[in-house]
């Protein structure tokens, strides 16, 4: 049922699975298309996930269904409100507030739009500019990227960062589309990324006229003698740096940087020097030197993305993950590569460890299993599921947590995520019974009794005298023989049976057990072929006596 599939989707928002729960809701909608709870629930998911066009469709939906419903309006000016559209935010959350002047949440809802900064959205980025990049083939995907819209609303409330963003290809295909003009250019072909650079020094800015020097006099390339002896200083610095000789390497980069202070492809090779020497410190310092000469003199945007690619290694490497997160992300707002991006999807979940660790605390884990408690006995089981969950973050390897978790979802009749907890119970305490017994019950309610059978028994190894594992063990071998044509059907429809009994070496061996059963304890001594035999004997396809 509909109403099944929405508490089901409600815990699992609350245990934070948002993939989950936009599925379960999903499910509900194609059962109830006009249930406007189930659309609101859903873009409420859908807002957890950062898919905010997504949740903007599915809050206006809920208003056409039932749009004298404040909630509708509250999830659709939350939507509006991330996707920086701002105005049109504040006058959902105002709609709203014509059917509950009272309500709460839409009051704080326009509070909040209206204390935050004014963006140039009402004049340089209107409202109906969202639409067009929605509808236009080269931005589209943009509005549902939220790295994409937490660059366009900081670009919204501070208009410098626009600038500071213009090499950025997804600024610049929306302003594109925007203005109506291409500001895109030819695509780029990036060249490889070397170890050291050598591209041709930039030309210094130009000096300011003094009433007696004679201005300096140019060669006929183009470059002073300065700069000649720089670069050479710099091909020098590379040789000795390709033999690891770093001292003298150094030597010969301080003095093409004393020669032309103005070039940072200089100041990038110090810093190269000093990360292979692992003085990370110093290689960060000398990095920002190169990134502000850099600015000045407007270097090409390669190098300056390099220079914040090596502070985010040298951060790296110090452990200082947050940090490199960060300098690598300036790196893509200069030169956008694949490399980095994946080194950035690393260190996210680097981050995320961390933080997971940084949150375990034993003695909140039980304060939140207590609250979970409390809701279970009062029937609250969507709220004592969100309680479990804090508990299990608290202390990931408690397995009593999971256990309880596991009742919750029984109740709620979400079999599959209460077989996973029970899993987890078991693999973290194999010892705990009351793992073994809940992990009965959930498969007996899947109408899986061989599987059942199994885990009672393993209940029953643990506390023989047990009386719920006895009663499940009973009624499993009641429904396992009670049919016996009806669990051959169920079990030839089960895809790893299937591999098993046409594996030509497994036929032999059931032929050799049936003329000789002396000859099963030879093949369970293989652990491959006892895990075959084992799920043979749980379908109820064969039987050892």
């Amino acid at each position: 049922m509909a109403s099944d599939l929405k508490e089901k989707g409600n815990a699992a928002l609350a245990a934070g699975n948002y993939e989950l729960a936009i599925e379960l809701y999903t499910k509900a909608i194609e059962l109830d298309p006009n249930n406007h709870v189930h659309y609101s629930n859903r873009s409420a998911a859908y807002a957890k996930k950062g898919k905010y066009q997504n949740a903007l469709e599915d809050a206006e939906k809920t208003i056409t269904i039932k749009p004298d419903w404040p909630k509708g309006y509250s999830r659709k000016g939350t939507a509006l409100s991330f996707l920086g559209r701002k105005d049109d935010a504040a006058k959902a959350y105002s709609d709203g507030l014509k059917f509950d002047p009272n309500n709460q949440q839409l009051l704080d809802g326009l509070k909040e739009v209206k204390q935050s900064q004014p963006s140039f959205g009402s004049s340089m980025f209107p409202t109906e500019g969202y639409l067009k990049l929605a509808k236009d083939p080269r931005t589209k995907n943009l509005i549902n990227d939220p790295e994409f819209m937490k660059l366009l609303m900081d670009c919204q409330r501070n208009p410098q960062k626009l600038i500071m963003h213009m090499q950025d290809p997804r600024i610049s295909a929306a302003l594109s589309v925007l203005m109506g003009i291409n500001l895109m250019g030819d695509d780029e072909k990036p060249g490889d990324d070397e170890k050291m650079e050598t591209e041709s020094p930039p030309s210094p800015p130009k000096p300011k006229r003094e009433p007696t020097p004679p201005p300096e006099k140019m060669e006929e390339d183009g470059f002073t003698e300065e700069q000649k002896q720089a670069k050479a200083e710099k091909d020098l610095g590379n040789e000795e740096y390709k033999k690891k000789n770093f001292e003298d390497a150094l030597i010969h980069y301080n003095k093409a940087i004393e020669l032309e202070p103005t070039n940072m492809t200089f100041y990038n090779n110090v810093a190269a020097v000093y990360f292979e020497q692992k003085e990370y410190k110093k290689c960060i310092e000398q990095c920002e030197k190169a990134v502000d000469i850099g600015r000045e003199s407007r270097a090409d945007f390669k190098l300056i993305a390099k220079a914040f690619s090596r502070i985010g290694n040298a951060y790296k490497k110090l452990e200082d993950y947050k940090n490199a997160k960060t300098y690598f992300e300036k790196s893509m707002s200069e030169h956008r590569t694949s490399e980095v991006r994946n080194i950035i999807s690393e260190l996210e979940k680097k981050i995320k460890e961390e933080e997971r660790k940084a949150y375990i605390d034993p003695v909140k884990a039980e304060e939140a299993k207590e609250k979970g408690n409390e809701f279970f006995n009062n029937g609250q089981f969507a709220d004592a599921v969100k309680y479990y969950s804090e508990a299990i973050m608290r202390n990931p390897d408690e397995p009593k947590y999971y256990s309880n978790r596991a009742a919750c979802y029984t109740k709620l009749a979400a079999f599959d995520l209460g077989l996973k907890d029970c899993e987890k119970c078991v693999e973290l305490d194999p010892k705990f019974l009351k793992g073994w017994i809940r992990k009965g019950k959930i498969l007996q309610g899947m109408k899986k009794s061989s599987k059942a059978l199994t885990a009672y028994q393993k209940a029953l190894e643990l506390d023989s005298s047990n009386t719920e594992a006895l009663e499940g063990y009973r009624s499993c071998s009641i429904a396992a023989n009670s049919d016996p044509e009806d669990m051959r059907k169920r079990a030839m429809a089960d895809p790893e049976v299937q591999d098993i009994i046409r594996d030509p070496a497994m036929r032999l061996i059931l032929e050799q057990m049936q003329n000789d059963p002396k000859a099963l304890n030879d093949h369970l001594k293989n652990p491959e072929i006892a895990s075959k035999i084992q799920k043979l004997i749980e379908s109820g396809l064969i039987a050892i006596r």
